[in-house]
């Protein structure tokens, strides 16, 4: 089989650039189904953008790459073709939009699409033995649709990072990256809940409540959810995408209130009532008991000086825990790391010692914070390399 560009990874990457590169294409994945990711994504709504996405919200050992490709194919691009593909959608909370009715929609409009470009797309398949030719690359091609060799002038590599392994997930990006000598940065677990040996959360388990998160020096301010493994929630997931193992992070659990002026004025008007109960009209109460038994906030509010209130709510403020790990790439939503960004042309995705090969979405070491901008990284990065295929 000849054709002018192979693509591998028949996900949100993937199909967009399949979508758009034009010539004969070939869009190859292991899958039953395109976009399994997508389908079960934002609780199956699919958090498809970010009305805030910005460079500033992407971790990459070069924080400048990802600026070129999200500038030349913006949020507003892809909204306004989900728009002209009659998908209706709307805004929760921080700039994230979802579809009004199933994250199907958005990969029914990437087939849609494809299908229109006249993309040769090969389920339940395996590529496999990449090489370079005179003509650019071949692979071998096993499948219910063709099985034999393939050779294509081009080949794009949209197979995602290790997150979720159930879903399909596999390192295979960084080994065809290794195997054209591209080189790759170290990956791990990103977007991912932290765990405690311990069990130290077992019985407050399912509690939630604003909290701000901080990990690495940047904090994120949104939920946070006690669980029996451990800490989950966005403001955790956000959080560990900074953490690195052995760290602490801190915990503050009164983000937005001045809580000693608070408790000091209820202390005046209701001096008889049980601190933990005054605690509670800020606090969940099971929450509440937990932090009552490792600080022993007994007694009335009357029996607490100012001192001993300052000294609890800078506790409560700076909670600080040493996680002792991350539930890793088995829940994961991201992989941090990938394909070394310096092996690659920020504009078209292409890596220069191996013309007409690119890495585009999450197999490259750029990763978004929670709330689609992983997304919208699939989306520009695919039409960098798509544009470039097109001429």
């Amino acid at each position: 089989m000849k054709v002018d560009t192979a693509i591998i990874g028949a996900g949100a990457a993937g199909m967009m650039s399949a979508a758009h590169a034009g010539g004969r294409v070939l869009l190859v994945d292991h899958a039953k189904a395109p976009g399994e990711k997508i389908r079960i994504s934002g609780g199956g709504r699919c958090n498809f953008t970010n009305l805030h996405c910005d460079p500033s919200a992407f971790l990459s050992r070069n924080q400048h790459f990802a600026k070129s490709a999200l500038a030349r194919y913006t949020q507003w691009d892809f909204i306004a073709l989900v728009e002209a593909h009659g998908i209706p959608w709307h805004e929760k909370t921080l700039g994230q939009l979802f579809c009004d009715t199933s994250a199907k929609d958005i990969v029914a409009m990437l087939r849609r699409m494809m299908q229109a470009a006249g993309v040769d797309l090969h389920l339940q398949s395996t590529a496999s033995q990449f090489a370079n030719t005179t003509d650019g690359f071949s692979f071998d091609l096993q499948g219910p649709d063709y099985t034999g060799k393939v050779s294509a002038t081009r080949l794009v590599i949209a197979t995602g990072g290790k997150s979720i392994p159930k879903m399909g997930a596999t390192g295979l990006a960084y080994d065809i990256a290794r195997r054209f000598d591209v080189p790759v940065t170290e990956t791990r677990a990103g977007l991912v809940p932290f765990t405690f040996a311990d069990g130290r959360f077992a019985e407050i388990s399912g509690v939630a409540t604003p909290a701000r998160i901080t990990a690495g020096g940047t904090s994120f301010d949104e939920a946070l959810l006690f669980t029996h493994r451990g800490l989950s929630g966005p403001a955790v997931l956000q959080a560990s995408s900074y953490w690195k193992e052995g760290e602490e992070i801190t915990v503050n659990l009164c983000p937005e209130m001045d809580i000693f002026e608070d408790l000091r004025t209820r202390r005046q008007a209701r001096g008889r009532k049980n601190l933990t109960t005054e605690l509670a009209q800020h606090l969940p109460a099971r929450l509440v008991d937990h932090l009552a038994k490792q600080m022993d906030l007994t007694g009335n509010l009357a029996d607490w000086s100012d001192t001993g209130l300052q000294s609890l709510v800078t506790h409560l403020q700076n909670w600080h825990l040493t996680p002792g790990g991350t539930e890793g790439y088995r829940t994961a939503e991201v992989t941090l790391g990938g394909v070394d960004t310096d092996a690659l042309s920020s504009r078209s995705m292409m890596t220069p010692a191996v013309p007409g090969l690119y890495f585009i979405g999450e197999a490259v070491d750029v990763t978004g914070w929670l709330g689609g901008y992983n997304f919208q990284w699939a989306w520009s990065s695919a039409m960098a390399a798509a544009r470039d295929i097109a001429g």
